[in-house]
């Protein structure tokens, strides 16, 4: 059984060192009345002792056991109820949601770490509560009154919980086809009918009632993607106030779908069949609202890949630690040192702790500018979290990936037996890299739509940022990049009537380039926070070994990717591939 610890002392290190994120909190008058460092770090205790302890010690058993369906009817392992419940009661379901309503108002930067120990306890059982925090921040914004002050307290509560369904088979991410259609009712309401499929926590036993954001079309709503809506469409009735009846909507769970990883997640086939909701936001404008929760939930999928790979280290390192094999320091045929004594078992530890700890100071970086964009208005740091949504959604979770297999490596055949539960980890992880738009996507959106958007600024900024940091501290490798980057984007700018087509080419690699500077950007800060580390030798040794090693090891991958960006683009042909 593997086992699982909060990173505290890094996750302090973060807020508090490297990004600073107190004087912030402290200078902003909405945050300094709700949060300071020694609440900040109060809290993440309580989470850490939350999720090692009560969470993660049954994750392989909830996989074991996965969701089962009957009758439309889905029933989750038993202790997710008992874990859920003290969830809610603790408060953890509402951490980062508006206080007006219910919430605890905790900044984002704070409650992605917390997002963070979820994933490296549970992935499957931390979907439960991720998606209602998704739907709350979309109903917050483009709810009514009524929804505001009777439904988000529930969700915030985790009384009830909330999906997103936007997916169909027959059209995959191409949301722009689909068949999902609402006809409108004289009362204003909607009745909703289509077939819905991979919605995550569609039906459970967790919670008393489900709320479905759902993406349709009105009649003679505009082709294409200009013409979804999106709707609220409860699993039970509700009446005028806004509170749950005892009667069931038409809809229901046509199944739950078989999956690689993430058993006792339930993905759903949501079918409805006239079931009545009720529109938010503007018609034919859904799109918009909806991407409101799927950006939401696209970073907090690179609090998956960096959960999933934290738990994968903390698991490999203990395994090399303690087995025994080949012989590095002895030269005694009958002894044998530990396996993390050679020197391609350092290479994978080292590979997963510098993509882990990077991935994390990345985290709460994006937060933080979130933060600043929600609490100050900050329109710099919106437009650089905007650009940098994507890069958070598939660099992380690819690394994230890598990083699992990696640490699998590690345990050797042992890695590929049920019972050592790094299996596990690779499997649950590798939703992450497809759901919420595959990372292919994300490069397309990340080169296509948000990179050149507003001529370039927010990458200008973040631009700017590295090259400052590098007046701080010094670091000719990644200086060296960065000059190439800088040379590269702008060459990419001026071939506009190439740019679309190079940046469908060369998308992922270019994303990759992305993340591999910033990771340096990263690793290059935390070099110059160690000056003020307070966590003790050992642990600002551990940083600077493995900072070395990124630089050394890991970062040059980028000139791979700038490399192949730069070769001429040649058009393929499909029916050759």
């Amino acid at each position: 059984m593997s086992i699982y610890q909060a990173p505290l002392a890094d996750m302090r290190f973060n807020l508090f060192q490297l990004w600073k994120v107190q004087q912030f909190w402290s200078q902003n008058s909405i945050l300094a009345e709700r949060i300071e460092a020694d609440t900040a770090s109060a809290i993440l205790d309580e989470a850490g002792k939350v999720t090692a302890e009560l969470i993660a010690p049954k994750a392989q058993l909830a996989d074991d056991i996965g969701v089962k369906w009957q009758a439309g009817e889905v029933t989750t392992p038993d202790h997710y109820k008992t874990n859920y419940q003290q969830l809610c009661e603790g408060g953890w379901t509402a951490l980062s949601g508006d206080p007006e309503f219910g919430g605890m108002g905790m900044p984002k930067s704070l409650a992605t770490l917390y997002e963070e120990m979820m994933c490296s306890a549970d992935i499957a059982f931390s979907l439960y509560s991720g998606l209602t925090a998704g739907a709350c921040v979309t109903l917050l914004q483009y709810g009514d009154e009524l929804t505001k002050q009777h439904i988000l307290p529930k969700l915030y509560s985790g009384e009830w919980s909330a999906t997103m369904c936007l997916t169909e088979a027959h059209a995959g991410s191409d949301l722009g086809i689909m068949r999902t259609q609402a006809k409108p009712q004289a009362d204003g309401s909607y009745l909703i009918s289509g077939s819905k499929i991979f919605i995550t926590a569609g039906e459970h036993d967790l919670t008393d009632n489900i709320i479905h954001l759902v993406l349709a079309k009105i009649p003679d709503a505009p082709a294409g993607s200009r013409g979804i809506s999106l709707f609220l469409v409860p699993k039970y009735l509700l009446d005028t106030n806004g509170n749950k009846t005892e009667v069931r909507n038409s809809l229901q769970c046509g199944s739950v779908e078989h999956k690689m990883g993430i058993h006792a997640s339930a993905s759903c086939v949501m079918n409805f069949d006239d079931a009545q909701g009720y529109l938010l936001g503007e018609p034919n404008k859904g799109l918009a609202a909806m991407f409101t929760m799927m950006n939401y939930e696209r970073l907090a999928m690179g609090s998956q890949g960096v959960g999933a790979a934290e738990r994968a280290l903390q698991n490999a390192r203990l395994y090399a630690n303690d087995r025994l094999q080949g012989r590095v320091t002895t030269q005694d045929a009958n002894k044998a040192d530990p396996i993390i004594q050679h020197p391609d078992v350092q290479r994978m530890l080292l590979t997963v702790k510098a993509l882990t700890e990077a991935g994390r100071s990345f985290s709460v970086y994006v937060a933080h500018q979130l933060d600043q964009a929600k609490f100050a208005n900050d329109q710099k740091a919106l437009a650089v979290a905007s650009l940098l949504t994507p890069v958070t959604k598939a660099f992380l979770t690819d690394r994230g990936f890598e990083s699992c297999v990696l640490a699998q490596q590690v345990f050797g055949g042992h890695g590929y037996i049920k019972e050592w539960g790094m299996e596990q980890w690779v499997r649950d992880v590798r939703i992450a890299q497809i759901y919420e738009g595959t990372n292919g996507i994300q490069a397309l959106d990340f080169a296509g739509r948000k990179l050149f958007a507003d001529s370039g600024m927010a990458m200008k900024h973040i631009v700017q940022e590295i090259s400052a940091g590098l007046q701080d501290n010094p670091q000719p490798a990644l200086a060296a990049l960065i000059h190439e980057y800088e040379h590269l984007i702008g060459h990419l700018a001026g071939q506009n009537e190439k740019l679309p087509s190079l940046l469908q080419a060369h998308a992922c690699d270019l994303l990759d380039l992305t993340g591999y500077l910033l990771f340096g950007h990263m690793w290059n800060k935390t070099l110059a926070a160690l000056s003020e580390c307070t966590e003790g030798d050992d642990f600002i040794a551990s940083k600077r070994q493995t900072a070395d090693f990124y630089f050394s090891r890991i970062m040059p991958k980028a000139y791979g990717h700038l490399h192949i960006i730069q070769q001429s683009f040649n058009t393929i042909n499909p029916s050759l591939i």
